[in-house]
C-alpha cells in the first residue's frame, strides 16, 4: 500500500482552545444573560466521540466536519477543539473507541456456545444483522478505507483483526479462525452492498465448507 501521510487538519472556523474553555460555562450575550450553554461535563469528550461516529457512519469520513459533529453532540463547535488536536485526532480517537466497544460485543456473541449449530448461528446472524449492526459494520469499512489513507490507522485495524481472529480460534483453531474472518469480512461486505442478499441457507453453506470437519467446534 502506499504511504501517504495524512494532510495536516486545521481547525473549525473562528474556534480555538481559549474560546472552548470559556464557552464550556458561559452566559450568553445574545439572550441577555438568561441563557447559559451546557455546563462543562466529565462525559462531554465520550460524548463527543460518539457523536463523531455518528455523524462517520451518515456522511463517510469524507464528509465529516466539526460543524456536524458539534450539532450532533449539541455542544459548542470550540469545544471541539479544546477537546481534541484536530479533526484527523478526532476521528482516530473515535476509531479507536469503535474497536473497543465492538471487540466488546464480538467477544460477547459467543457466550455459552458449545455446539457447532451454535457457533454457526452466530455467524449467520452476524452476516445478516439489523440495523445496529449495519451501522457498525459501516464503520468499520470506513476505518479500513480510512486506514488506506492514513497509515497510523493501521495498527488499529491490524489490532482488531487479531482480537476478531482470536475469538473465533476459540472455537476452530488458528488457521481456520484466519479464514473464517476474512470469509465474514467479504459476506458482510457484500450483505451491505447488494440488491439481492443471499439467503441464511447459503450463508451457512459458505461458512461451513469454509470451517471444513477440521474447524468445527468440538471436533
Amino acid at each position: 500500500m502506499l504511504h501517504i501521510e495524512p494532510p495536516p487538519a486545521d481547525p473549525p472556523e473562528g474556534a480555538t482552545a481559549k474560546g472552548a474553555a470559556d464557552g464550556e460555562c458561559r452566559t450568553s450575550a445574545a439572550s441577555g444573560g438568561g441563557r447559559r450553554t451546557r455546563r462543562n461535563d466529565p462525559d462531554r469528550k465520550t460524548h463527543i466521540l460518539d457523536a463523531t461516529l455518528d455523524v462517520i457512519a451518515e456522511r463517510g469520513v469524507a464528509g465529516t466536519t466539526h460543524r456536524h459533529i458539534a450539532a450532533r453532540a449539541d455542544v459548542p463547535l470550540g469545544s471541539i477543539t479544546y477537546h481534541f488536536a484536530g479533526l484527523t485526532d478526532l476521528q482516530t480517537q473515535a476509531f479507536a473507541r469503535h474497536v473497543e466497544l465492538q471487540s466488546a460485543v464480538f467477544e460477547n456473541l459467543f457466550e455459552g456456545v458449545e455446539a457447532h449449530e451454535q457457533f454457526v448461528d452466530v455467524l449467520v446472524d452476524l452476516v445478516h444483522g439489523g440495523p445496529a449492526r449495519q451501522r457498525s459494520a459501516v464503520l468499520g469499512f470506513e476505518l479500513h478505507l480510512a486506514a488506506l489513507r492514513n497509515p497510523g490507522l493501521r495498527a488499529l485495524t491490524q489490532a482488531w483483526t487479531e482480537h476478531s481472529r482470536t475469538v473465533l480460534a476459540h472455537f476452530t483453531g488458528p488457521d481456520s479462525a484466519a479464514r473464517l474472518d476474512a470469509l465474514l469480512e467479504g459476506m458482510i461486505m457484500h450483505a451491505l452492498l447488494t440488491t439481492a442478499p443471499e439467503s441464511r441457507e447459503t450463508t451457512r453453506d459458505a461458512i461451513d465448507q469454509t470451517l471444513g470437519p477440521a474447524g468445527r467446534p468440538g471436533t
